[in-house]
């Protein structure tokens, strides 16, 4: 054997093909499976999924620092995740940051199967603690119709869950700059026929600028029970406490001055420090999902959730007292059949949410709360129902076509003013159905090689908070997004699946488009634009230079080998690069006497790339990685711009098992190694030229985490 080896080494070194491969037959018997999409309810390989969709597992999240997923999630094309203070956050899927001053919206988030975005159409994804996150998939654009209306895209979020036959206990601890400190523990158990899991998290931060500290403690609880061969229950219980505080934007001249001051004071004008700017909520979250098998060919998946919030929110001329509560379910039926002597898959189903809110906005008097300027009740319904049919074409192609039908509906009634006018002010908002099309042909061209094009139409009605800013107005002409997205891709592996790559050319035609802009008192308001044309290219490349293999426990048939071998996930070398162009522009903008059109689109960089090394050998580990963001516009005129930038950070430790029990990580990481200034989560449109939101310097972070299995 050790031979056979010496003489075939060099031929191995110039193909860098992985130890012990000898023959593609032997590597098509140790390719490690690929990611499976979850999000159209077909459980299809990546590979055969028409549409742009991005995948992250948990391998991919530990890679990077834990107490934020921004890093991990920016590696997706065309996807960015910006945090524009601690923990407040905004997700951009092919440019939808545009009507997201702060918060997620345009994007509709899922949790373990549970409708995360609100009723009211924001997401509050600074609940979250990285840690229990396992999965994230991106369904880029308007193509997730099983998910309603939407022109931003559709996120599932999935916890950890535990290996059948395992079960462990874990604790960690992280230290870092500005007074990150965060805490964790979590105890799992898994068999053939249930898994259960529980994590608590504790994490609390000083924070780079003037008021920016943190507080967030997050409790999470996920089992999943199989009473029979035919039925599956998961419950899912979140509870967070967060409690952070918020500096507000700086104009160019403060932000080059000191990025890390707060909004100032000028003249009467208090600042952020002054008027106690800050964010404080208490959130429940229970689900319970019903996967039921009739047989063969009939099976049902049913999920019933429901919510709980009390929030705190003090700014620089409002403060805000709200209590939510809300509900809902998704229902969603499969039926496998043959037509035409093809496999026929079909899905349909319905989803319905509603809340209700009293919100209340009193004066602020330097973070207490002064004379009530008004207090309304909300009330908001929505709901849609979707069908989708999968068929296997012959010559290896796959025709899926969908739809949805939507509709919301607000109620808004200011109960503040009911003793001064019986006929106290009330809103009423109704948005009728709107169907949303999906068409789209896949063709395998080889079996790890494959091509699609799409074409799916998008409707996204405005938010409550665009509907009823802060300042206690209502905008009442605000229209729904109308949009139409056409897509070609290829994705697939070469040289036996050492090369994985997905690139996907999109051009997203959008109307009544919603822009913002902040007031003085630094409230965000909403208006229709027109109409823009988003097209672009993104790309996702990875692969390994080098990798290492061990002996298997699972026989292999395949007699050129004399022993089975399998690859580590965590030893070798793999690079990887993702890229974005994005030529995004307005078309049809007239505002006053301004015509924008032809203009960049707000926000959105022209160009992004991330890319990276996987470096692992002995349990040593070293993940450095780069990123780039070229220059935004952040004014719809185009006459203000966020400079550029490039950042490295990286994370390196050593991870072992130590005696088949005891688990070890110990690492440390640094992020912003250049010491880059540069703004994240920039204001648009922003009032007296305060656009700026600095992001942390050269900071760094170090901890351990030790587990103990059995």
């Amino acid at each position: 054997m050790l031979t056979r080896y010496c003489r075939l080494l060099p031929l191995l070194l110039l193909l860098q093909l992985p130890l012990h491969a000898q023959t593609p037959d032997t590597a098509r018997a140790v390719r490690l499976p690929e990611a499976t999409v979850v999000g159209y309810g077909q459980n299809l390989p990546l590979r055969r999924t028409a549409a742009g969709v991005s995948v992250l597992d948990a391998t991919v999240i530990d890679r990077f620092n834990q107490t934020s997923l921004t890093q991990a999630v920016n590696t997706l094309p065309g996807v960015r995740l910006e945090e524009r203070a601690t923990a407040s956050y905004r997700l951009s899927v092919r440019g939808s940051t545009l009507r997201s001053p702060f918060g997620v919206r345009n994007v509709k988030l899922y949790y373990n199967d549970i409708p995360f975005t609100e009723a009211s159409g924001s997401s509050p994804l600074n609940l979250l603690d990285p840690a229990s996150i396992g999965r994230i998939e991106v369904i880029k654009g308007p193509a997730g119709s099983v998910y309603g209306a939407g022109t931003g895209g559709a996120v599932l979020l999935s916890t950890r869950r535990p290996l059948p036959g395992e079960a462990r206990v874990q604790a960690g601890f992280t230290a870092g700059s500005f007074g990150l400190r965060r805490y964790s523990v979590a105890a799992e158990t898994g068999s053939a026929t249930a898994t259960l899991r529980a994590q608590y998290t504790r994490q609390t931060l000083d924070g780079y600028r003037q008021n920016s500290a943190l507080r967030r403690d997050v409790l999470t609880l996920d089992g999943e029970f199989t009473p029979s061969d035919k039925q599956t229950v998961s419950v899912h219980a979140l509870y967070t406490d967060l409690d952070y505080e918020i500096p507000g934007s700086l104009t160019r001249a403060q932000f080059e001055q000191n990025p890390r001051q707060a909004r100032p004071t000028i003249g009467t004008q208090l600042g952020t420090v002054d008027q106690q700017a800050g964010y404080a909520s208490r959130t429940a979250l229970l689900g319970v999902t019903h996967d039921y098998r009739f047989n063969s060919r009939w099976s049902n998946k049913t999920t019933l959730y429901t919510t709980a919030t009390t929030i705190k929110t003090p700014f620089l001329t409002d403060l805000e007292r709200n209590t939510s509560l809300g509900w809902g379910g998704r229902s969603v039926f499969g039926y496998r059949a043959a037509l035409a002597g093809r496999l026929l898959r079909l899905s349909a189903g319905g989803e319905f949410q509603n809340s209700f809110e009293d919100a209340r906005n009193y004066q602020n008097r330097r973070g207490t709360p002064g004379p009530l300027r008004y207090d309304d009740e909300i009330s908001t319904s929505v709901g849609f129902g979707f069908a989708q049919a999968d068929w296997e074409l012959p010559a290896e192609f796959l025709l899926t076509a969908g739809a949805s039908l939507n509709g919301l509906r607000y109620r808004i009634a200011r109960v503040s003013d009911a003793a001064a006018r019986p006929d106290s002010f009330a809103f009423r908002r109704n948005f009728q159905p709107v169907v949303s099309p999906r068409l789209a042909l896949l063709k395998e061209i080889t079996p790890q090689v494959s091509a699609y094009a799409s074409v799916s139409s998008g409707f996204s009605s405005p938010s409550e908070e665009e509907i009823r800013p802060s300042d206690g107005s209502l905008n009442r002409d605000l229209k729904a997004e109308r949009g139409t997205s056409y897509e070609l891709g290829t994705r697939g592996s070469l040289f036996n699946n050492r090369l994985v790559f997905d690139v996907a050319l999109f051009d997203f035609r959008l109307k009544e488009t919603i822009v913002t802009r902040t007031t003085e008192a630094g409230v965000n308001v909403f208006f229709n634009s027109g109409s823009t044309r988003q097209r672009g290219i993104e790309a996702a490349l990875s692969g390994w230079l080098w990798r290492v293999w061990r002996p298997s426990d699972s026989p292999v048939d395949d007699p050129t080998f004399d022993l089975p071998m399998v690859a580590r996930n965590d030893e070798g070398l793999r690079v990887w690069a993702s890229y974005a162009y994005n030529h995004f522009r307005f078309r049809d903008y007239q505002q006053g006497d301004q015509d924008y059109s032809g203009n960049r689109l707000t926000g959105t960089a022209p160009h992004t790339l991330t890319a990276g090394a996987n470096v692992g050998l002995w349990g040593l580990y070293l993940t450095p990685t780069l990123s780039h963001q070229a220059q935004i516009p952040l004014n719809d005129a185009n006459t203000v711009n966020a400079a550029g930038y490039w950042t490295f950070a990286t994370r390196a430790g050593w991870r072992r098992v130590l005696g088949g029990k005891l688990e070890a990580d110990v690492f440390a990481g640094i992020e912003n190694a250049t010491d880059r200034r540069y703004s994240l989560g920039n204001d648009l449109n922003a009032f007296g030229q305060r656009y700026f939101q600095p992001a942390p310097g050269r900071n760094w972070y170090s901890g351990v985490q030790l587990g103990w299995r059995w």
